[in-house]
């Protein structure tokens, strides 16, 4: 006797109105579009189509075929071992900023090639340019502390006419810097993003993949727990974990305070936004905002600072997002 079908809600209600993604996965069209990922859909307990999540191949396979689908994007593909991001999370974070900006933009989103971004930690997969890129038109640099990462990202740019200078990837020689020795003082930049690596340890992030897994079903009590969206130390950890990492990133962005309309992260864990709270005013931001995000089971949210006055505000919107110069 067949399992029933379990019933599924119409719509991801959790992510933004404007991510392309809210929708169960279309399975059949995404095969239609990219034929590769049909090897990987089989029949789950529910008796639904779906993939295996646990497999690491399969979960890229399903990134290939939605950033194909979706995003124009026609060869994609990262290293092994590399983080494979859920997009609908990626798309949910880029959506987020794009509401910050139209909060200062008299209810408009500003879009277009002279909204540059800055990606702290773009990756092998290069996701969140090619993301903002198709959804706003905007620019990115794409920065990293990795080489093989920005030479994997660089792959992607180069494979795509899409992304025909509308990316550009800088190598961070230093670990401990974050916008240092990637940005000039002198050039501007609307927004930086960032989702950093929030686990403190190895052995935590393998804790974390356990427990992904046991939620999801798909743990395997006699085999080792393969980590299905991949990633290296310098994406999943770091020594003093996100807190560490989120107090660094804002101590440091203030040697760059006239330099970015807004900087912002992810922040995974609740516990962090105490103290990031507590940097933020140490550093005399002058505004903060707190958006919060979620996706299935998990609740995340984006924290965002600028150091800029309100008539400093008024005369970066009019100088660069609205062509008016002064």
């Amino acid at each position: 006797m067949s399992e029933k079908k379990k019933v599924h809600p119409v719509e991801k209600t959790r992510l933004h109105t404007r991510n392309l993604h809210r929708e169960r996965y279309d399975l059949k069209l995404l095969i239609s579009t990219s034929p590769e990922l049909a090897q990987y859909v089989k029949m789950n307990l529910y008796n639904d189509e779906s993939i295996d999540f646990a497999n690491p191949e399969a979960v890229k396979a399903l990134n290939q075929a939605l950033l194909k689908h979706y995003y124009g994007i026609e060869q994609w593909d990262i290293p092994e071992g590399y983080l494979c991001p859920p997009i609908p999370g990626r798309a949910d974070y880029i959506h987020h900023v794009a509401d910050l900006l139209c909060r200062k933009f008299y209810g408009k989103i500003p879009t277009g090639a002279h909204i540059k971004c800055l990606d702290v930690g773009v990756g092998a997969n290069c996701v969140y340019p090619i993301i903002g890129n198709k959804a706003y038109g905007w620019t990115f640099i794409g920065s990293d502390i990795d080489e093989i990462s920005i030479e994997s990202a660089q792959k992607i740019i180069d494979s795509n006419a899409v992304l025909y200078e509308k990316v550009e990837l800088r190598l961070q020689a230093n670990a401990k810097d974050i916008f240092k020795g990637v940005l000039d003082k002198t050039e501007k930049i609307d927004v930086s993003i960032c989702n950093p690596p929030f686990h403190a340890s190895p052995e935590e992030a393998r804790a974390g993949t356990i427990r992904k897994l046991s939620n999801l079903n798909l743990l395997d009590s006699e085999e080792e727990p393969v980590l299905n969206f991949g990633g290296q130390n310098n994406e999943l950890w770091t020594a003093g974990g996100e807190e560490k990492f989120l107090k660094t990133m804002m101590l440091q962005s203030l040697t760059f305070a006239k330099s970015c309309f807004w900087f912002t992260t992810l922040v995974s864990k609740q516990s962090n936004l105490k103290r990031a709270y507590e940097t933020l005013k140490l550093i005399s931001a002058t505004e903060v905002a707190t958006i919060p995000m979620g996706q299935g089971n998990k609740t995340s949210r984006l924290v965002a600072w600028t150091f800029l006055s309100p008539e400093e505000q008024q005369l970066w919107i009019k100088s660069r997002w609205t062509g008016k110069q002064l």
